[in-house]
């Protein structure tokens, strides 16, 4: 099974230290959120595993990290500055703004909010959702030379580096530049937990293909990343693509394939259970020609006549110059890890007819790879067994101690957290030098020498 519902995982990632509202003690700050002890170290290893997949196992792709602030003329030859927003209504009987886009109609076509019910809604107007911030000490809020904003995507960044990738790297087409970082975007209707948020952080590829070839490598994208969810612990009975009309298509895009979760199980109708977790694009050759100084207008007049360079491929091979097209995959950090959290999470009744918990991450996954446990805190043979045990384990995985309560208790709360085992010192340890390892998911125990424990444990995850 997984959650029933996204409630389900505020309630634990609240409980147990993955995620928290930001600012809570000063009321919280709309769809605002931080990162607990566990939430970091599960976000860390999604991070962790996308990176190691599509940059060290792939010999096509370099890394990036790129200026959250970037020079305005980014997001005025990009179009963000005139076309980056969501049509904004207002309720004139709640006052709530709504995007339009995302509400329900009635009967008669009228769309309805969604707080109220009311259908009395004003006019649409597009809303820029790019965060403002000025730049230099002295400088005035209204002073237009001054006016820089955050990032709202992270691919910007490495389109005006795609000339010094290709020149330091001596890469060939086709080849990719991949990011993780932090963009932001100042949402009309963010919600839903981590799902929409205003601050969020990105894994994003821009794979650089030779014109002809886009088609082949934007499907081959596609199903990697089927491959790559799978491979973290999301099943594929909670998957499915969308493909993008051409009414829903970006201007710039030839074709985009969401990849959709079923983040809204508890919905009855089942085509709104499904959300996005993240989409493939083929974007043309759109990008580097709007950075570029070269190209021209239908009148000759140059596109773009603030960049200093020209962002065309030669192609030595061919000798040709041309723009290559783009095949973007972009995911989110904060949906991978609820999808993640939504599809391990199940339960499970003891001997006893008690509900536990059980998530059942991938061991890869999960932010605790071994729990070692005394099971008397007040023989301090046994503790110092323990903690010797943890200490010899923590290089080659993570390990915590953990005397907090009863052993059934411990056992429950590692299980809550994912952990995929729990190490335990008993008073025959001090014996016959050997522990109990019990597994999470099925509750079975085994008794290990504490000489072969590490490769034990190794071997499991």
């Amino acid at each position: 099974m997984s959650a029933a519902n996204i409630e389900t995982i505020v309630s634990l990632s609240k409980r147990r230290g993955f995620v928290y509202p930001a600012s809570d003690i000063y009321g919280g700050l709309g769809s605002s959120w931080d990162y607990g002890p566990l939430g970091v170290e599960l976000a860390n290893n999604i991070k962790k595993s996308w990176w190691s997949w599509v940059v060290y196992e792939r010999d096509d792709v370099e890394g990036l990290d790129s200026s959250i602030v970037l020079n305005r003329n980014v997001w005025k030859y990009s179009g963000h500055e005139t076309t980056f927003s969501d049509p904004l209504v207002d309720c004139r009987d709640c006052k709530a703004r709504l995007r339009q886009d995302k509400l329900d109609t009635d009967a008669n076509g009228k769309f309805v909010c969604s707080n109220c019910g009311s259908t009395n809604l004003t006019d649409p107007r597009p809303f820029n959702l790019m965060f403002r911030t000025t730049i230099g000490a002295v400088s005035a809020d209204d002073d237009p030379t001054a006016l820089a904003y955050l990032r709202p995507e992270t691919a910007q960044g490495i389109f005006i580096n795609f000339k010094n990738v290709l020149d330091t790297s001596r890469r060939k087409l086709p080849f990719g530049i991949a990011q993780i970082g932090k963009a932001f975007r100042n949402e009309v209707t963010p919600g839903n937990f981590i799902f929409r948020t205003r601050e969020f952080e990105q894994m994003e590829i821009e794979y650089f293909v030779n014109p002809p070839d886009a088609g082949r490598a934007h499907q081959e994208w596609i199903d990697g990343f089927h491959s790559w969810i799978n491979s973290i612990g999301i099943s594929d009975a909670n998957l499915k693509d969308y493909e993008q009309t051409k009414e829903e298509l970006a201007h710039y895009s030839e074709r985009t394939v969401d990849i959709l979760y079923r983040f809204f199980p508890e919905r009855d109708d089942e085509a709104k259970q499904f959300d996005e977790l993240m989409g493939i694009a083929n974007r043309t050759d759109y990008d580097l020609r709007v950075h570029s100084k070269k190209p021209e207008d239908a009148e000759g007049k140059r596109i773009n006549p603030d960049s200093t360079e020209d962002l065309s491929y030669f192609d030595t091979a061919t000798n040709e110059r041309f723009y290559p097209y783009i095949i973007e995959p972009s995911i989110g950090v904060n949906r991978t890890l609820l999808a993640v959290m939504m599809d391990a999470y199940t339960e499970k009744t003891n001997d006893k007819g008690e509900t536990r918990v059980i998530l059942k991450l991938k061991p890869e996954m999960a932010p605790i790879k071994v729990a070692v446990l005394p099971l008397a805190k007040n023989k301090p043979e046994i503790v110092e067994m323990a903690k010797r045990l943890k200490k010899d384990l923590q290089p080659s995985m993570r390990a915590v101690y953990d005397d907090t309560g009863g052993i059934g208790k411990l056992y429950a709360r590692q299980d809550e957290i994912g952990t995929p085992f729990c190490v335990t010192v008993d008073h025959e340890s001090l014996e016959d030098n050997a522990v109990t390892v019990r597994d999470r998911d099925t509750w079975e125990q085994e008794r290990i020498s504490v000489e072969t424990l590490k490769d034990h444990l190794q071997r499991s995850l």
